[in-house]
């Protein structure tokens, strides 16, 4: 699972080029969708056994996919089925549980720092920040950076919401991508939902569906607060970070060099967070992940959490800064260990 237009169908190719016995069915096709409609067992088995890797793109679009995945996991065909899907709404609403413990489940992000250091270098990576800041790291705007501005917009105007629009909680668009828009302007800052309320004119409950749903599309996700020790800890507040910073920039139509910009700070902060939450899916780790402040505004930018061992991490455009710990921090969790991650030493963070 993963955004829209991050390459899963390309992948879904590249898994199948040797492969000659395959069959792709992609259902944002409706004929297509309606093989996989109302099957009984032996309907799906007719269609998917005669197949060494059977393919099914954009599940999401298929009515009760769970139930049908769970018929097709009890046939113990023995071949290979890959499901994609770019959204989780129905996939995780409507699989997870009918087809608990029969799937295997991957996510697939837009490009990391990291992978396009392996076809190039660091050093050009390190020189191309400036550019990924602003337009992120979707494969087409990497391998398109001409266009990147109009591919970003595209992405936006026909793609970002595609998943969302056409799901039966989303009665007011207008206000979901106001919402968006009052979150881009909000990266790197405590979240509320009662002032994102107030500020779009729908209820509280509303907002938190809203941006639960965005995040099940793989638009933005959530840093949840940590909190074990401390009583003036902040408990129960949340940042909110998206996926992509190009994504981001678009939905604000801000595509100004980093020169002219004030959200430098929080677009480093966004891209740093995000590359971590992708290294960490891929390398399997099992980090849990928070932000830290107290009433008293002593704060850490990023927290993981591994088998009880934390690490903290402040983000920092200009890396000037020496590391400081903030003494609460130090006396509530000894052991603990700090680092600044500026562009001098990201790859360290990224490895």
């Amino acid at each position: 699972m993963g955004p829209r237009q991050v390459g899963k169908s390309t992948l879904l190719g590249q898994l199948t080029q040797n492969e000659q016995n395959c069959r792709l069915l992609n259902c944002d096709n409706a004929d297509e969708r309606r093989l996989l409609q109302d099957k009984t067992s032996t309907e799906l088995e007719h269609l998917i056994a005669p197949y060494d890797f059977f393919l099914i793109d954009e599940a999401q679009r298929v009515t009760d996919i769970g139930l049908t995945l769970k018929k097709i996991g009890d046939l113990k065909l023995g071949n290979h089925i890959i499901v994609t899907g770019s959204s989780s709404l129905d996939l995780a609403n409507k699989v997870n549980e009918p087809a608990t413990g029969r799937l295997i489940e991957y996510r697939l992000f837009p490009l990391s720092l990291p992978e396009l250091a392996a076809h190039t270098s660091q050093l050009a990576e390190r020189r191309m920040l400036h550019e990924r800041l602003i337009y992120g790291l979707y494969p087409e705007v990497v391998t398109q950076p001409e266009f990147a501005r109009d591919i970003l917009i595209n992405l936006v105007n026909n793609y970002l919401y595609k998943d969302l629009l056409d799901y039966r909680g989303i009665k007011k668009p207008d206000v979901l991508m106001n919402l968006v828009r009052a979150l881009a302007l909000q990266v790197g800052s405590e979240v509320s939902y009662n002032e994102l309320s107030r500020l779009v004119g729908v209820d509280k409950l509303t907002v938190e569906s809203y941006i639960n749903l965005l995040e099940k599309c793989f638009i933005v996700f959530r840093l949840n607060s940590f909190s074990r020790n401390l009583r003036n800890e902040i408990k129960k507040s949340k940042k909110i970070y998206f996926l992509d910073n190009g994504i981001r920039n678009a939905v604000l139509a801000n595509f100004a060099p980093i020169e002219n910009r004030t959200d430098t700070g929080a677009l480093w902060e966004n891209l740093m967070v995000a590359e971590r939450i992708k290294r960490n899916a891929y390398k399997g780790s099992y980090a849990l992940t928070y932000f830290w402040r107290t009433q008293t505004q002593q704060e850490i930018d990023f927290v993981e959490d591994i088998d009880g061992t934390l690490a903290a991490f402040e983000f920092k455009w200009s890396g000037k800064r020496a590391a400081v710990m903030p003494k609460a921090f130090a006396d509530a969790y000894p052991g603990s260990t700090l680092q600044v991650v500026s562009p001098d030493n990201f790859w360290e963070f990224l490895a």
